[in-house]
C-alpha cells in the first residue's frame, strides 16, 4: 500500500476504530470468562458484551494493543511505515513522524509489533533443502561493563544467531542470472529464512532449536561443525569442512541473510541491546519472507488483532 493509498483508506480515528473492529469480528470474539463466541456490540462503549455470560471484551483486549492509550490511527500508521518499505524505521524517526512528544510509548508499540511478527513466524517450519549457519551480531549488554571482556565467539559485544535459510539448487528450469549482473549470481535460489538468538552453541541446544525451525526429514546443509553433529537423528545433514571464502558458495543464502541483516540494522538503530535483538531480527524475516506478497500491511493489520504481545519472544539457552 502506497502513502496516498493509505491515507485515503484511513484518514482519521474513526477509519481505523471501524477497520480493526472489522478484523476482530471475521476473526471471531471469544468470551475470556466462559469461552462462548456470541456477542453482542455495545456502541456507547466500544465493547463486546457476551449473550451467555454478560462479560464485556474492549476493541484492544487480547489484541497487540492492548493496555495502550495511543490512539489506532498511530498504530496503523506505524505497522504502514513498517511494511512499505524494504528497510525499517527507527523509534525516533516513528516518533518524529507521530507528532509525539514521549519517545518510550513510540519505543514499546513498534517492539510489540515485531514481536507478533515472530509469533507469527514460529507458526511456519522450513521444508525440503535447508542451509544452516550461525552468525554474530554486534550489541550492547550491561553486563558487559561489569564482566571481563571476551574475543570471538563469546564476547560480551556479539550474540550469536542461528539462521536457517530455505533453498534449492538452481537448475536449467530456474535461471540463475539475477538481473544483468552474472558475476553475483548464486547457485540456490531462496524461499524462507529464519534466524533465532541463542545463548550457547551446544549441539543439544543446537538440535532443539532446529527441531522448532525446520521439518523433521528434511535435507540440511552446514559446515563442519561439532554443533551439528545431533542433526543426523531427525534430518539428512551434510557436513562439509570448507574454507572461509568458499562459505558464500557453499551456504549462499545464509550468509547474504546475515550479511544484509547486520547492514540494515547498523544503518538505521546503530545501537541494539542484546535483550530485544530477536524483535529486529523478526521484523526482518517477517518481510523477507513475504517479499512478494501485495498487501503486507494488511496481513499484519490481520495478525495484530490475533496475537497478544510477547516482550522478548521465545529465547534460546
Amino acid at each position: 500500500m502506497k502513502l496516498f493509498e493509505f491515507s485515503k483508506k484511513y484518514p482519521d480515528e474513526l477509519s481505523c476504530r471501524l477497520e480493526f473492529k472489522a478484523q476482530r469480528e471475521s476473526a471471531g470474539i471469544k468470551c475470556k470468562k466462559c469461552g462462548n463466541t456470541s456477542h453482542y456490540w455495545k456502541k456507547s462503549r466500544e465493547q463486546w458484551e457476551c449473550k451467555k455470560c454478560a462479560h464485556r471484551t474492549t476493541l484492544r483486549s487480547g489484541t497487540v494493543m492492548e493496555n495502550s492509550k495511543l490512539p489506532f490511527l498511530d498504530w496503523f500508521m506505524a505497522m504502514h511505515l513498517l511494511t512499505a518499505t524494504k528497510k525499517s524505521f527507527s523509534a525516533k524517526e516513528i516518533q518524529r513522524q507521530l507528532g509525539r512528544k514521549r519517545y518510550e510509548p513510540v519505543w514499546a508499540m513498534l517492539h510489540k509489533i515485531r514481536a507478533i511478527m515472530g509469533l507469527r513466524e514460529d507458526e511456519y517450519m522450513l521444508y525440503g533443502e535447508s542451509e544452516l549457519d550461525d552468525g554474530n551480531f554486534e550489541t550492547v549488554s550491561i553486563k558487559s561493563k561489569t564482566e571481563k571482556r571476551k574475543r570471538g565467539r563469546g564476547s560480551q559485544k556479539q550474540t550469536t544467531v542461528l539462521v536457517a535459510a530455505e533453498s534449492f539448487p538452481v537448475t536449467s528450469d530456474v535461471p540463475i542470472a539475477i538481473g544483468k549482473n552474472k558475476k553475483y549470481a548464486k547457485n540456490r535460489k531462496l524461499r524462507f529464512i529464519k534466524m533465532k538468538v541463542i545463548n550457547s552453541f551446544k549441539k543439544e541446544l543446537t538440535k532443539t532449536i532446529v527441531n522448532d525451525m525446520i521439518a523433521t526429514k528434511s535435507k540440511i546443509l552446514t559446515d563442519g561443525s561439532n554443533s551439528y553433529n545431533d542433526l543426523k537423528q531427525d534430518y539428512n545433514h551434510i557436513s562439509e569442512v570448507f574454507k572461509k571464502d568458499e562459505a558464500s558458495k557453499k551456504l549462499p543464502w545464509v550468509h547474504t541473510s546475515i550479511s544484509n541483516a547486520k547492514r540494515l540494522l547498523l544503518d538505521v538503530h546503530h545501537r541494539i541491546d542484546e535483550d530485544f535483538l530477536q524483535n529486529y531480527l523478526n521484523e526482518y524475516t517477517y518481510k523477507l519472507n513475504r517479499r512478494y506478497f501485495d498487501d503486507i500491511f494488511g496481513r499484519l493489520l490481520t495478525i495484530s488483532t490475533q496475537y497478544r504481545w510477547n516482550w522478548l519472544g521465545e529465547r534460546y539457552g
